[in-house]
């Protein structure tokens, strides 16, 4: 085989290679969370159409936790601090949401599960951290959460002991919305504060 050949070969496969591991650093992501989300790998929950056809009688506390990263401008938590539910129950909770500014905002919440073992187990059915949320300056809006415990966690070996679950949201801002202020004359009344 020629020089020339050889070096045309090798650029082919330096190419083809460089090709494979771009494609896969654009994959990496969607491919982790989809790993996750079947998994409840990291404290990622799952989503369910339904819960489990029948509770049993053990429980478990679910408690939890708002926080709003910088630049978003709104108040953020939970109209309930934490809740004891049977595994397998179904339970619909509120979270209450305040833009505090004088522009609309869009953002989109993250959230995680801890323990991290527990996440596999924890299920939402309907959940705000799913879209986008836009709020005029001064909106107050109530954003449920439905969601139950899987039973299997009772005989899961890392969790058969769990009795806390804290399910933790973080709103950011939106990277895809602009926000542009409102006119003074044009803001909603103010609403109760959180």
């Amino acid at each position: 085989m020629s020089a020339k050949r050889t070096l045309g070969v090798t650029a082919a496969a330096c190419a083809v290679f460089g090709a494979a591991m771009l494609g896969a650093a654009f994959a990496a992501v969607p491919l982790y969370q989809m790993f996750c989300q079947v998994t409840g790998y990291g404290g990622t929950t799952r989503r369910a159409e339904a819960p489990p056809a029948q509770a049993i009688d053990r429980t478990v506390v679910v408690r939890f936790d708002a926080n709003v990263a910088n630049g978003i401008g709104w108040a953020f938590r939970p109209e309930e601090r934490q809740v004891t539910i049977r595994l397998g129950e179904i339970r619909k909770v509120n979270f209450v949401a305040e833009n505090r500014t004088n522009r609309v905002a869009t953002g989109q919440a993250t959230f995680n599960v801890t323990p991290g073992s527990a996440g596999q187990f924890f299920n939402k059915i309907a959940c705000f951290c799913f879209t986008e949320q836009t709020l005029k300056p001064g909106e107050r809006v109530e954003m449920p959460v439905t969601f139950f415990v899987d039973p299997a966690m009772a005989n899961d070996p890392d969790n058969r002991f769990t009795d806390t679950i804290t399910l933790s949201y973080t709103f950011f801002p939106s990277a895809t919305a602009s926000s542009a202020p409102v006119a003074a004359n044009t803001s909603p009344n103010s609403q109760k504060p959180l």
